[in-house]
């Protein structure tokens, strides 16, 4: 404690704002639990960049550790690009503070010399993303902390291919961060170097999201969508991209349609949970809409309901949407002609029903860490090969590569154009789904989130994943396991033949057990939240489409089970 007490007395000084001081003196004076949760440690970078809760403090999102980090990073762009003139670009989405922390960044970039291109409103995460190479900029930042509550902040930072940042740029520049002191931050603007955007670049990314999005479906006159921003920022592109692509029957939810930090409306801006698309869905209700779409904050997780076998609304999961919207690519690719260089890409947490896709089609198959930054790094890394399409079971999915990240303005036109096309069919995008388990193999998923807040929650978290590793499973739902793929050590083991092979991806606090008949549980801590994570995934055949609910129950109940089992449940 005396450490902690030190460090935040260390912010008592002149050089922090008086509304600063004043918000330590008083949490030394009067709530030393919050106090040790703001200054035990240093804001750290995840898999989704730096995340946190906004406040004075270390372990806080504000102006100072904002501004440290973009020190930390001008210093590495002015070593790395000597004698260039080094530009990068910033955006902001609809949170509290965005708007301001993005001018305080753009003020500390300015102040090293960098010239700085500003949105000059909250735009969407994807197109920060193409921005970066569509102005030729050198790295960019996006404010935003994605689907975390309100109280939320953060900071992601991207590189000059227009992915965030991955090994070796992200290991020197938090070493060049965490070799600073606060007192190392130019606050001092250089105004000249700023440059508002907006209508140029909006108009370059729209019009490429329904040129890489669209694919003559039919249908479009009778296909009816509900759509909502969940006060985010996508109320910036998608209603846009959706009437270019020739959808005129958009009803979008209006009391969603207006930025607001607050999320007024939801529980929580996340589209992975149910309760957010409840407003969207009465009124697909209402209308009769085919489909529902909602996306969270930044634009760059999309959540969809459709129909399902009874003519209800059903919100499908990441590893639907993901499985379909790659199938339907791959399908196009198909029908274009396969050149041998094609690959399709997704993350180890994520269902398996991937690899049995691109076996079928014969394409390469490439599997990441979680966080869509290992996927835009392939595409950097394979640049002799073709990305089609990938995703990640948290409702993340890109089409193609003109934007290096998870992309919900051109999934949402993807979705609504296999929707369209499937219903002028006499098909639906849940029958279309159903077709593929029965040709593909019936996977089906199930995620647990446990949260576990501050200071002991962390540790708590720590120990549940130890417990998990030292305590090993012997099987799962009465099937032996196979593997043990540990990602701390890069080695995944046969505990049967003993077998062992080499984990080719960087160590991660990863571990997934894998059983005889190809049930995976896998176990990792979250890089953007206080919440440890357990992901089941079950399979077996669908030899008829007309099998499926019966098929689907025996899956639901075995994943019950196994909760059940793991004490997960």
């Amino acid at each position: 404690m005396e450490n902690i007490l030190n460090t935040a007395k260390t912010w008592l000084t002149d050089f922090f704002d008086a509304d600063v001081r004043k918000e330590v003196q008083d949490l030394i004076d009067n709530n030393t639990e919050e106090l040790k949760d703001r200054f035990y440690k240093n804001m750290e970078f995840g898999t989704g960049g730096m995340r946190g809760v906004m406040g004075a403090g270390t372990n806080r999102i504000n102006k100072y550790t904002l501004g440290k980090s973009t020190q930390g990073l001008s210093n590495f762009l002015k070593e790395t690009y000597k004698n260039e003139e080094i530009k990068v670009v910033i955006a902001y989405d609809c949170r509290h503070n965005s708007d301001t922390l993005a001018k305080t960044v753009a003020e500390v970039f300015s102040a090293n010399g960098i010239k700085v291109f500003l949105f000059s409103e909250l735009r969407t995460t994807p197109e920060l993303s193409f921005a970066v190479r569509h102005l030729n900029c050198h790295a960019g930042i996006v404010l935003t902390a994605s689907h975390n509550p309100p109280e939320y902040n953060g900071y992601k930072v991207y590189w000059a291919d227009g992915g965030q940042i991955v090994p070796p740029q992200d290991g020197k520049i938090v070493a060049e961060i965490n070799s600073l002191a606060f007192e190392d931050i130019k606050f001092d603007a250089d105004e000249s170097l700023i440059e508002l955007i907006d209508k140029e670049v909006d108009e370059a990314f729209i019009s490429e999201s329904v040129e890489k999005g669209s694919f003559n479906a039919k249908g479009k006159d009778d296909f009816k969508i509900v759509f909502t921003s969940l006060h985010g920022t996508s109320i910036t592109a998608i209603p846009e991209v959706l009437k270019r692509a020739g959808y005129k029957n958009v009803t979008v939810i209006e009391e969603q349609a207006k930025p607001d930090g607050a999320f007024p409306t939801v529980v929580s801006p996340n589209p992975e949970e149910p309760e957010a698309l409840s407003i969207a869905i009465k009124k697909a209700e209402e209308i009769g809409a085919d489909m529902v779409v909602g996306t969270d904050p930044d634009s760059d997780r999309l959540g969809i309901a459709v129909r399902n076998l009874d003519g209800e609304m059903e919100i499908l999961n990441g590893n639907q949407t993901m499985v379909l919207m790659t199938k339907f690519l791959l399908d196009q690719q198909k029908e274009a002609g396969f050149k041998g260089n094609e690959f399709i890409a997704t993350t180890i947490v994520s269902t398996p029903m991937m690899e049995a896709m691109a076996k079928s089609f014969g394409v390469d198959f490439k599997t990441a860490l979680t966080g869509f930054k290992w996927i835009g790094k392939m595409i950097k890394d394979f640049p002799e090969q073709k990305f089609i399409g990938g995703g990640e079971e948290s409702f993340g999915f890109m089409v193609g590569d003109f934007v290096r990240d998870k992309d919900a303005v051109t999934s949402t036109l993807l979705a609504c154009e296999i929707a369209s096309n499937a219903k002028a069919n006499g098909s639906s995008f849940y029958k279309d789904l159903i077709e593929a388990y029965t040709a593909y193999g019936f996977y089906k998923e199930k995620l647990v989130s446990i949260t576990k807040k501050g200071m002991s929650g962390a540790e708590e978290i720590k120990q549940m994943l130890i417990d998990f590793k030292e305590n090993p499973v012997a099987s799962v739902a009465g099937s032996k396991v196979q593997w043990i793929e540990d990602y701390n050590t890069s080695i995944a083991k046969n505990v049967i033949t003993g077998e062992e092979k080499t984990i080719d991806l960087p160590k991660s606090n990863v571990l997934i057990y894998e059983t005889e008949d190809g049930t995976r549980v896998a176990a990792r801590p979250s890089g953007t939240e206080p919440k440890v994570k357990f992901y089941i995934s079950t399979n077996t055949t669908l030899d008829d489409a007309a099998n499926f609910k019966n098929v689907d129950a025996t899956l639901n109940t075995k994943i019950e089970g196994i909760l059940s089992e793991l004490k997960l449940s």
